[in-house]
């Protein structure tokens, strides 16, 4: 059915969550979604995630319902946040953060580092080439970026760790060259 999504582990496993129809909406599959925890650790204890354009809250929850330690998802569209702030109150979701911003503001002005950070920015929009350098400062030690993109990406700056491609989506796991030199 068109505007679900299923939670395929941890604590919500098989919950069903639901939201607005929106052209810029895509939810990452669950196939996609399996593979990218196999990948980052199926406990995400103790680690800080933000899904930087949240959408369905597909890679937020789903790292909530493994564990992670602080989730913040940050949404511009306010039925579409309506709709993660009534999935979050449904879940019982205590270790997330809602903000409603656009993405590009809210990670000039939010100092905080993170481990994960999943990125999923509209294709229309090409936000990758001005959006990924500016992640690499709130990235932690070891840190990674999650990055879904309509064809493979090769970035500066950038280490491709992992990749993956289904049906129209590529997907990437990064880690940061320039923490490598700095730390």
């Amino acid at each position: 059915m068109r505007n679900r999504i299923r939670i395929i582990g941890g604590e919500w496993r098989s919950r069903i969550l639901t939201f607005p129809s929106d052209m810029d909406l895509r939810p990452t599959p669950d196939r996609v979604r399996e593979t990218v925890f196999n990948w980052l650790g199926q406990d995400m204890s103790s680690k800080r995630c933000l899904d930087l354009f949240a959408g369905s809250g597909a890679m937020g929850f789903e790292a909530a319902s493994r564990g992670a330690a602080e989730v913040v998802m940050v949404e511009s569209s306010p039925p579409v946040l309506k709709a993660l702030q009534a999935t979050a109150r449904k879940l019982g979701a205590t270790r997330l953060e809602l903000a409603g911003a656009d993405a590009m503001n809210f990670i000039d002005s939010d100092r905080r580092r993170f481990d994960v950070i999943f990125l999923d920015p509209p294709y229309r929009l090409d936000l990758l080439p001005r959006l990924l350098p500016k992640l690499h400062a709130h990235l932690a030690d070891g840190g990674l970026v999650y990055l879904e993109s309509d064809r493979p990406v090769e970035f500066e700056g950038w280490t491709v760790q992992r990749r993956g491609h289904a049906g129209k989506v590529c997907y990437h796991l990064l880690s940061s060259t320039i923490n490598k030199l700095n730390g």
